[in-house]
């Protein structure tokens, strides 16, 4: 319908890395900043929650820079199916979430980074 948005879909696709990159970053922040009490919160090891914080701000970055885009998103697809399976089966969270956050948006990520990884990030990465 739209022939000339076409021309935008590298810079789209920059636009889309860089929020999915900082979502991640910012988040796997929270589990390094205080990991026992992001522990507690996610009742979840302190050691894994270590882990979980470097792999998330390691594929934030990954995405957000184009540095091995595809594995960086399917990492964080990953973690996200994690998030999921924690979400329903432990906490008997609904998909909007009766008294926290649901999983939709966990699921709108695993579908941001599934579109990245299919691309390989787009025309503007640094390292396919």
């Amino acid at each position: 319908m739209f022939p000339v948005l076409s021309r935008f879909t590298d810079a789209s696709l920059l636009l889309l890395r860089l929020m999915v990159g900082l979502v991640f970053v910012s988040s796997g922040y929270s589990h390094l900043k205080d990991p026992e009490a992001r522990a507690k919160s996610i009742e979840m090891p302190k050691g894994f929650t270590i882990f979980l914080g470097i792999a998330e701000v390691a594929g934030g970055l990954g995405v957000a820079a184009g540095v091995l885009t595809q594995l960086a998103a399917i990492g964080l697809i990953l973690i996200m199916l994690g998030a999921i399976y924690k979400k329903i089966f432990a906490w008997h969270t609904g998909f909007w979430g009766e008294k926290s956050s649901g999983w939709h948006y966990d699921l709108m990520f695993i579908l941001m980074l599934l579109v990245i990884a299919c691309v390989n990030g787009g025309a503007y990465v640094l390292w396919k």
